[in-house]
């Protein structure tokens, strides 16, 4: 059985089309819109609205945590536009979408990112893509658990959620061979991205459940250039599997 696993897509339909070659199946563990880039910044729903110039200094006030600035700057641009900013950005995630629900193969496994719109999801699902979060799948006769989303951050990314309820779903999985999330266990050298030189928020109930359960692969996304991008937790071997939308290759799961 060969699987195919991708995470942080991040509007890289031409090569999502050619993600699941080879393969059995596609898992994505999220992160498939494209709202800003930090590294081309050109590229993006925010350089779309308001030009790269624009994008790259929202982006070097975030990366500097200027959360405040980011924001007031941000509030400015959109009241530069005529109606309600909500709509020109599903409007544009919508056409994301589209793009990307109709280049996905199939069969797809899928789970949210924390840039995600959950909500949108089922109006672009096509036969062959099955979401789960929070739920168990049976493929190639092992036990896949999925949970989506990330962890609240002063970014305050769409589908953030807050500890209790990202628990809650890791304990509706329970006892899998491989645990597919969007963000990574707890581990400090999972989580430090070092060209944005920062830690991302990992899951401590994620790791407390690798740690009780032990199942054969945990695997996740998020951290785009993490220091590490494996550690072992007992037999269970955590794997990032790459960023998507830089490297535009799945990551290979065999069995």
């Amino acid at each position: 059985m060969r699987v195919h696993v991708v995470s942080d897509v991040h509007g890289r339909a031409d090569a999502l089309a050619r993600a699941g070659d080879g393969a059995d199946a596609l898992i994505c563990l999220g992160d498939l819109i494209l709202f800003v880039d930090y590294d081309d910044h050109a590229q993006g729903i925010f350089a779309d609205l308001f030009g790269a110039e624009n994008a790259r200094k929202f982006i070097a006030l975030r990366t500097a945590k200027r959360f405040d600035e980011a924001r007031a700057m941000s509030a400015c641009l959109w009241s530069t536009l005529d109606g309600d900013p909500r709509e020109h950005i599903e409007r544009n995630v919508r056409a994301q979408y589209a793009a990307l629900f109709g280049a996905m193969p199939t069969p797809a496994y899928l789970t949210y990112g924390n840039v995600d719109l959950p909500r949108l999801w089922a109006d672009y699902l096509r036969p062959g893509q099955q979401v789960l979060d929070g739920q168990v799948a049976e493929i190639g006769g092992l036990r896949f658990g999925f949970v989506g989303g990330g962890l609240k951050t002063p970014y305050r990314t769409p589908h953030e959620l807050t500890d209790e309820e990202y628990a809650a779903k890791v304990e509706a999985v329970g006892e899998v061979d491989v645990l597919c999330c969007h963000i990574p266990p707890a581990l400090p050298e999972l989580l430090y991205d070092v060209v944005a030189r920062r830690f991302e928020r990992g899951s401590e109930a994620t790791l407390e459940a690798i740690k009780r359960t032990q199942p054969r692969y945990a695997l996740f996304g998020h951290v785009h250039n993490p220091l590490h991008r494996r550690a072992r937790v007992g037999r269970t071997e955590c794997v990032n599997v790459g960023h998507f939308r830089g490297k535009g290759v799945p990551y290979v799961l065999e069995w």
